[in-house]
C-alpha cells in the first residue's frame, strides 16, 4: 500500500540516537552509528521522532510500505522489555557534549585544589561513540587504552583536557578499531590525534589501529604516541 512513512537522510544524521529514544514503537534503531528505519510495519506515521531530531534528518514521504502492525509492535516491545536488564535503558549510547563553562561546583573544586573532570563528551568507548557526533568538528582526538587512565595519576589534566576522548582495550574487546576510527577521521574535521597506550605488548593493537585509520582516511593529520609504564610513568612520547 502507498502510505506516509518516515525517511532518514544518513548524510544529515549525526548519530545522536534521539529519534530512536522518541520512537515508542521501536521502528528506529542505531546501526553503525546511524539512525535506521528497522521495519516499515513498526512505523505508525505519526512522526514523534521528527521534533526530536536536531539536524532535520527525518522527513515524511509517501511510498509503498507495509501497513502499520500494532500487534507486531506490541510483541516486539514486550520482547525488548524481557531482554532489558536496566528498566531505564542504558545511557551508554546516548551521545552528548559536556559543557563545563560557568560550572560553579567545578570552580569551587578548582579553588580548593580538588581535581576536576576534564571530560567533554559522552560516550567515550570506541565501540559506542557515533561516527558523526557534533563534538568531532574541529576536535583534537585522544585515543587511549583504557588502563592508561588508571595507571597515570594526572591523566585528566595532561591528556583529556581540551580533547575528545575515545578509549578501548584491543585485547579484551576483541575487535578491530581501525574501521570505525577511519570513519571518524575521514568524515570529520579532526585537528590532531594523540594515542596513549600502556607499555605492555597487547596495547600495540590500539596504536596499530590508529595508524591504519590515519592511512586509510587519506588525510594528513598531526599525531603522536605516548607510552605509560605499568607503574604510572611516561616512558616515551
Amino acid at each position: 500500500m502507498i502510505r506516509k512513512i518516515i525517511n532518514i537522510d544518513e548524510e544529515k544524521c549525526n548519530g545522536c540516537g534521539a529519534c530512536a529514544d522518541a520512537c515508542h514503537e521501536g521502528a528506529i534503531g542505531m546501526v553503525n552509528g546511524k539512525a535506521k528505519l528497522l521495519r516499515d510495519d513498526y512505523c505508525d506515521g505519526l512522526g514523534d521522532c521528527l521534533p526530536a531530531c536536531p539536524t532535520g534528518a527525518i522527513t515524511f514521504i509517501e511510498r509503498e510500505a507495509a501497513a502499520y502492525d500494532e500487534q507486531a509492535v506490541k510483541a516486539n516491545m514486550e520482547k525488548k522489555a524481557k531482554n532489558t536488564k536496566l528498566p531505564c535503558g542504558c545511557p551508554g549510547s546516548q551521545s552528548k557534549t559536556i559543557s563545563r563553562e560557568h560550572n560553579t561546583l567545578q570552580e569551587d573544586f578548582s579553588q580548593k585544589d580538588i581535581p576536576v573532570s576534564r571530560l567533554s563528551q559522552w560516550p567515550v568507548q570506541i565501540k559506542l561513540v557515533p561516527v558523526n557526533a557534533p563534538y568531532f568538528d574541529g576536535a583534537k582526538l585522544l585515543i587511549a587504552a583504557d588502563c592508561t587512565a588508571y595507571a597515570y595519576a594526572n591523566f585528566h589534566e595532561e591528556f583529556i583536557k581540551g580533547k575528545i576522548t575515545l578509549v578501548g582495550c584491543p585485547k579484551l574487546d576483541s575487535v578491530d578499531y581501525s574501521e570505525k576510527l577511519t570513519q571518524i577521521i575521514a568524515n570529520n574535521n579532526i585537528q590532531s590525534v594523540t594515542v596513549v597506550r600502556m607499555e605492555v605488548p597487547c596495547c600495540g593493537g590500539i596504536q596499530n589501529a590508529v595508524i591504519t585509520a590515519l592511512q586509510n582516511s587519506g588525510k594528513f593529520i598531526p599525531w603522536q604516541v605516548v607510552t605509560i609504564s605499568t607503574d604510572g610513568r611516561i616512558i616515551d612520547r
